[in-house]
């Protein structure tokens, strides 16, 4: 079978280790600014590698959520055509460097991220607030709604799952903006993971509650990594439900150019990331998932995760590099 007959089934599989390798890279570039407290400089060399290893691999790709729009970023803006050109015609999703001040101050949880669906398959998101909830896979439809409220949501997680509510644990992010919605969780006696960045680590930690603690993610963070996230759970059988927030004139204007005409519409993550879905994370630095890149004298080690929605298969790398020029 030629790649051209593999593709009209889905991705091509080859594509799925391609993708490690464009994480590795950026991972590998954010990891030597470490601890720095220079955010912008950690984004940009991730933006750099990330952009170099993409123009490698045979695939015509758009970016259709990426470090922001045309007049806002220089490179893996929205809209930008990246790889050979040779391929299939793909949607991609990045974030070179998500936790960019986890990362400056060396915090748990920075990732290089990246998802690709066939083209037209990942909601091309306006830059804004998005409200969010999710859990892993293993549960009915239905247990969670963004309608109802934290008790609501976090009583029938407990009944699906089997536990008393005080077994439960929300991931939720440290923000001001957050605090009613903190208390109400306090007051179900669940307990709360606060995160001071990266919402689409957060997300993805309910995929593995038994590793990471985590059951269930709340609260509003940003539209982008969103569908990032989306596209995680699409391959692990998770479920996540998203509504954008778009409470000004511009905003609506914003996103009704991008086709969203419906601005109370809430997006499940097959509505986000549809058909055949690939997502690769490598961790920069050290997680409840993932590693962070060890530097070695002789080697650099690499600790990433790769799935994929049509065999929901979930691959663990934890590769150690020893021809250290390629980064």
């Amino acid at each position: 079978m030629n790649v051209a007959q593999n593709i009209v089934a889905g991705l091509d599989r080859i594509l799925t280790m391609e993708l490690v390798r464009v994480t590795e890279r950026a991972a590998v570039a954010a990891a030597r600014l470490r601890g720095r407290g220079d955010e912008k400089a950690a984004d940009q060399v991730a933006v750099d590698a990330m952009r170099e290893e993409l123009n490698r691999l045979a695939i015509n790709g758009t970016v259709v959520i990426g470090e922001g729009e045309r007049d806002e970023a220089p490179m893996l803006y929205i809209g930008e055509e990246v790889g050979s050109g040779k391929g299939p015609a793909v949607d991609i999703a990045l974030d070179p460097l998500e936790g960019t001040t986890v990362c400056a101050k060396n915090l748990p949880n920075a990732l290089a991220v990246i998802a690709i669906a066939e083209k037209g398959s990942l909601l091309f998101a306006p830059d804004v607030y998005m409200d969010k909830i999710a859990i892993g896979p293993g549960y009915a439809d239905g247990v969670i709604d963004i309608d109802a409220s934290p008790a609501e949501n976090i009583a029938s997680l407990a009944r699906a799952k089997g536990v008393p509510v005080s077994e439960i644990t929300a991931c939720i992010l440290d923000r001001p903006r957050h605090g009613a919605l903190i208390e109400a969780v306090r007051a179900t006696g669940a307990a709360i993971r606060l995160i001071g960045d990266g919402d689409v680590a957060g997300v993805i930690h309910t995929t593995d509650p038994d590793e990471t603690g985590i059951d269930i993610y709340l609260g509003t963070g940003g539209a982008p990594e969103g569908v990032l996230a989306a596209a995680a759970l699409r391959c692990t059988g998770g479920q996540m439900q998203g509504r954008l927030i778009l409470d000004t004139p511009q905003k609506l204007a914003r996103a009704a150019k991008m086709g969203i005409l419906d601005p109370k519409r809430v997006y499940r993550a097959q509505d986000m990331a549809r058909g055949d879905v690939l997502f690769a994370a490598t961790g920069v630095t050290d997680g409840n998932m993932l590693a962070g890149v060890k530097f070695g004298r002789n080697s650099i080690t690499t600790h990433t995760i790769v799935l994929r929605s049509s065999s929901r298969t979930v691959r663990e790398i934890k590769a150690r590099h020893q021809d250290l020029e390629k980064f």
